[in-house]
């Protein structure tokens, strides 16, 4: 059974952006992915994208069931492209990212250490444009109760600014609730008291919820 991060750093979306460096044009592309096939699929999207770039360099890094970590300097001088590539990513603690920083030559040679600046600027920026997130696991809890108990509950649940993702109207009331992994036994004691022991709940499914500047996305 592969093992499941609590949380992680990441991207939100795909990222593209650009800029220009002695003449020479740098593109930077980001992107989240969820396996090393993914990464691969795209780092050749982008190079049939830019057949015609003076270099392609890419790096990622995947955490599945190992870490995986990946780069090439595709033709740059050794240790100038897709080293400062993959730095910008483990800087930023991000995982299941792809970046992809293509260069179109303008005729101004960089030396190593303009390389360097140059590879690590075009992967802020693609990075910067994709927004990093958290992707924290949370469980699904239902939580099953009388009708009269539905306002009391429902206040709470929004007072302690735990996540009502759906109500279920029926014989009875059946709320669903997100919940932190390290916060369930809480809750389910705070459910207990709110309602004087009159609820049944259930643990649903655990999934990733994504956090952005510590506000939950849907």
């Amino acid at each position: 059974m592969k093992k499941m991060l609590k949380e992680y750093r990441t991207l939100y979306k795909e990222g593209i952006d650009e800029i220009i460096i002695e003449k020479s044009r740098f593109i930077g592309y980001a992107k989240p992915v969820k396996s090393e096939e993914e990464a691969i699929q795209f780092i050749e999207e982008i190079k049939k994208k830019h057949r015609d770039a003076t270099h392609n360099v890419p790096a990622y890094v995947i955490e599945d069931s190992n870490l995986v970590q990946r780069y090439s300097d595709d033709g740059e001088p050794s240790g100038t492209a897709g080293i400062p590539v993959l730095e910008v990513i483990k800087k930023e603690n991000l995982k299941n990212v792809v970046v992809v920083v293509t260069r179109y030559f303008g005729g101004i040679k960089l030396g190593a250490g303009g390389l360097v600046r140059a590879y690590t600027r075009g992967a802020k920026v693609a990075v910067e444009a994709g927004k990093i997130v958290v992707k924290r696991i949370y469980k699904l809890i239902a939580v099953e109760i009388e009708y009269h108990l539905l306002g009391k509950v429902q206040n709470e649940i929004l007072q302690n600014n735990f996540l009502l993702k759906d109500i279920e109207y029926g014989e009875l009331v059946k709320l669903y609730v997100y919940i932190k992994l390290d916060e369930v036994e809480f809750f389910l004691n705070m459910v207990t008291e709110w309602t004087s022991a009159r609820c049944e709940t259930e643990k649903i499914t655990k999934e990733y919820l994504t956090e952005l500047n510590g506000k939950i996305i849907l």
